[in-house]
């Protein structure tokens, strides 16, 4: 963890080797920030270490890291119960990147969590694990108990007074528990849905303690931003934002993968230089910035930087950061309805609009991909998109997820949706008919 490492996320990361253990973690920089807390450090100034460094939650919603362990209450974790989550149910179509951290490199996750948990005083971590990840499971189980074992977590770490221990929950598997206040309830054992705000979690999440709930990738930043300093990881930025950011691209190009670079790196420079641009014979029409509920880019503006503000003023999120690539080759109805498929079976259904209107978009799709779609299909889908992509109009943000690649879709495809109709089938697809 040297602060002249551009790329400290994934520079122990070594597939060949395998995940370090913990005297190698140590060796090549591990655990220099963990003694740095516990041995100098307040809380308190590592939460303003922490927003000074602009780190911004890598989970996809964007919020400053510090500003929300500010609203934790400031009772040490010896007198009130509290929660730290490391959000890993990486459910989000196209994103790939917290697995990569999981397997590759656990202990920077067991550190972060360690500092997080420091910062707001909680007793008790949580890792909320994607069912799928076994090999991730299995890798951070190891590492937990490693570090178990040398006195990293349980009681007194470093002598310091401060007890932390992390156990790993493995998901049972829905795209809502991704959202913070449905993966507490699931925690809790009922039905996975969200809970209306307020109280926010930092006051009352898990059963009702003071709970915060951060992306793994988040996590694993903040072992760098204190051993190495919040100017030097503010620095590791092109704009506004700080640090770096693991990016990827799937789809029809050379070499779909994932990458650490800048947070900003030009979105062109992600897909040609080191996704390998596209494959021969396929043209990039237009792609997902952030995973399959951002709101589609079109070719033409390859030019964005790859930043909350900048993606937002090209009309869609920065997400996860994890690119899915729409070729000339490939429907794009087919795309949209494939997408919209995955958001209907995955809504919690606690809410009629989302519930009953999400089915009810995929079908309008099955019609017109299959070709038995009418005028008047287009003219419901355009309602739809508008009655559930609008904030408050559904009980959380699933339903406005699932319609940001709808809603720009109609506008940026509006001539395949008119062949679809016209035609009585779908162009894309030879020998396909009514």
């Amino acid at each position: 963890m040297t602060a002249t490492s551009e790329r400290p996320l994934t520079a122990m990361i070594d597939p060949a080797v395998g995940p370090p253990d913990c005297a190698a973690y140590e060796r090549a920089g591990g655990w220099q920030a963990a003694r740095l807390a516990l041995g100098t450090l307040t809380p308190a100034e590592i939460i303003d270490r922490v927003t000074r460094s602009k780190l911004r939650g890598r989970g996809g919603a964007g919020f400053g890291t510090g500003q929300k362990w500010s609203f934790v209450p400031k009772e040490p974790a010896s007198e009130r119960r509290k929660y730290l989550i490391a959000n890993a149910d990486e459910m989000e179509p196209g994103t790939f990147k917290d697995r990569w951290l999981l397997e590759g490199n656990p202990l920077q996750l067991v550190e972060g969590m360690i500092l997080a948990a420091y910062a707001v005083q909680a007793g008790h971590g949580i890792v909320f694990l994607r069912g799928e990840y076994q090999e991730a499971c299995v890798r951070l189980h190891r590492a937990i108990g490693e570090a178990r074992q040398r006195g990293w977590l349980g009681e007194n770490i470093l002598g310091s007074g401060f007890t932390f221990d992390i156990h790993v929950h493995s998901s049972a598997g829905r795209y809502i528990c991704g959202e913070e206040t449905a993966l507490l309830t699931a925690l809790e054992g009922r039905r996975a849905t969200p809970r209306s705000k307020p109280p926010f979690p930092q006051t009352g999440g898990l059963w009702g303690a003071p709970s915060v709930v951060n992306n793994v990738e988040t996590l694993c930043n903040l072992p760098h931003i204190i051993a190495n300093g919040p100017e030097w990881f503010a620095g590791l930025g092109l704009g506004e934002d700080g640090g770096t950011k693991i990016y990827g691209v799937s789809g029809r190009v050379a070499k779909p993968g994932a990458w650490e670079l800048p947070i900003g790196t030009p979105l062109h420079q992600i897909i040609e230089d080191h996704a390998g641009g596209m494959r021969p014979g396929y043209q990039l029409r237009a792609l997902l910035p952030g995973g399959a509920s951002t709101a589609f880019i079109d070719a033409t503006a390859l030019d964005v930087a790859m930043d909350y503000g900048s993606v937002e003023k090209a009309g869609s999120r920065l997400g996860t950061g994890m690119a899915i690539i729409l070729d000339d080759r490939t429907c794009p109805i087919g795309m949209i309805r494939n997408l919209e498929h995955f958001f209907a079976q995955e809504s919690c259904g606690w809410c009629t609009p989302c519930r009953d209107g999400l089915p009810w978009v995929e079908r309008l799709l099955d019609a017109i991909e299959n070709g038995t779609g009418q005028d008047e299909d287009m003219e419901q889908l355009d309602r739809h998109a508008r009655m559930l992509g609008a904030p408050g109009r559904t009980f959380c943000a699933h339903a406005p997820g699932a319609m940001a690649p709808l809603a720009s879709g109609l506008k940026l495809f509006a001539a395949d949706f008119a062949a679809h109709i016209q035609q009585g089938c779908c162009p894309h697809h030879a020998g396909a008919g009514p």
